[in-house]
């Protein structure tokens, strides 16, 4: 019954559509600069257009400040102004309470919350993908979030199918369990030890690598499991099943980045910390 679970038609979808992502990743994070600048705005905006959608502020005032915030964002990145990323957030709050103040009673307070939300919840920490990418050791270091996420989904999913009994959050997502989570967690942690193994000569960190990069993959590996049920949660707040249908298999952007929107931020963090 495990063995005919792993064979079914979603996951056959499932793991084509991660072959094309795989291979995006691959071009695009290589690639780094400009091109990884670009892929992340777009996968940015894309992400919040469906987050707005939910709230039904895709197509208005509300959500036009957004996409245009997103993009003022992107540049204060890419030009190293980021000492003026705080000022602009602010700015972007003040104009929304604007919009709500002067078109009341047109927005509701949770439509408002969610402009500035969906902008930072999105936007900026998906941009740690980049920044990360252009930080120290970047150009390996940035697969620690695929690996700690898309790696950890696939060990967790595996893990679930074929021994998962007692159920994570039953209410939120059924399908999750315990012993799924361990196994994504476990396979994680080996992940991040053969990459260091692997590429230990070329990475200069304070800290050893090959005890570095586990701990930072098992840590992102939990993280990146809390950034999927969060939107779930949402999700499950709205009844939608999935945010879009950009991905076979997967659904929207943010059903695919759900876990990377978490990890990025973490593993930035513990990077910085590291070194």
């Amino acid at each position: 019954m495990a063995v005919k679970n792993l064979l079914t038609k979603s996951f056959l979808e499932r793991t084509i559509s991660g072959i094309g992502l795989v291979t995006i990743a691959l071009v695009t994070i290589i690639s780094g600069g400009d091109i990884l600048f670009a892929t992340t705005l777009t996968i940015s905006l894309i992400g919040l257009s469906e987050l707005y959608k939910v709230f039904m502020i895709n197509r208005n005032i509300v959500g036009l400040i957004g996409y245009l915030a997103i993009i003022g964002y992107y540049v204060l990145l890419r030009t190293q102004l980021s000492e003026y990323i705080i000022i602009g957030l602010v700015l972007v709050l003040m104009i929304f309470m604007c919009i709500y103040v002067f078109t009341f009673p047109k927005y509701k307070t949770e439509q408002i919350s969610m402009g500035i939300f969906g902008i930072i919840y999105v936007a900026v920490m998906l941009s740690y993908i980049y920044q990360v990418r252009i930080g120290s050791n970047g150009v390996y270091a940035v697969w620690l979030i695929f690996l700690c996420s898309w790696g950890s989904d696939t060990f967790a999913y595996l893990t679930g199918v074929t021994m998962g009994k007692h159920k994570m959050a039953p209410v939120l997502s059924p399908k999750k369990s315990i012993e799924g989570a361990c196994g994504g967690v476990i396979g994680a942690a080996l992940l991040g030890f053969a990459y260091a193994a692997i590429f230990q000569n070329k990475i200069d960190m304070v800290l050893d690598v090959r005890i570095a990069f586990p701990i930072i993959c098992a840590v992102g590996s939990f993280i990146s499991m809390i950034g999927d049920l969060a939107a779930s949660a949402i999700k499950r707040n709205h009844n939608i099943k999935d945010y879009g249908k950009l991905i076979p298999g997967h659904g929207g952007i943010l059903d695919r980045f759900d876990s990377v929107i978490f990890t990025a931020p973490i593993i930035w963090f513990l990077l910085t910390l590291m070194n």
